[in-house]
């Protein structure tokens, strides 16, 4: 496994234990955040170890839709569940009358922590 792929899965934990963190202090918003960007580094260390690197979301979201989810080599709803905690994190992070349940926030975590936990199964590692 690459480097760089063991570093983003590692960041992946680091973010949903922010998440959680910040879920139990009331703050739904930024830990939704949190969950997003768990799942954006699961989907960029996926990536790596195809050797494929992007500097923007969209082209992460993008190119993991076209490797991972349309081929099913990991369950596509994780796919579906990353594009629709962007638009949650998009909503929390600049609408500043949005409120985001703490449900929401619960349950995208918990999507987060699944595709993470995916995607080190897919690779051949264990939980950290």
């Amino acid at each position: 496994m690459r480097e760089e792929s063991l570093g983003l899965l590692q960041k992946a934990r680091r973010a949903l234990r922010a998440a959680d963190v910040l879920l139990h202090s009331g703050d739904s918003e930024f830990a939704t955040g949190r969950a997003y960007y768990a799942m954006l580094y699961t989907a960029e260390a996926l990536l790596r170890e195809r050797g494929l690197e992007y500097a923007k979301h969209a082209a992460v979201h993008s190119a993991y839709g076209m490797h991972f989810a349309k081929t099913a080599l990991i369950d596509p709803k994780f796919h579906r569940w990353m594009l629709e905690a962007f638009s949650i994190r998009l909503t929390g992070d600049y609408d500043i009358s949005a409120s985001i349940e703490p449900d929401i926030a619960l349950s995208t975590i918990e999507h987060a922590r699944e595709f993470l936990d995916a995607a080190e199964r897919f690779l051949g590692i264990g939980n950290s």
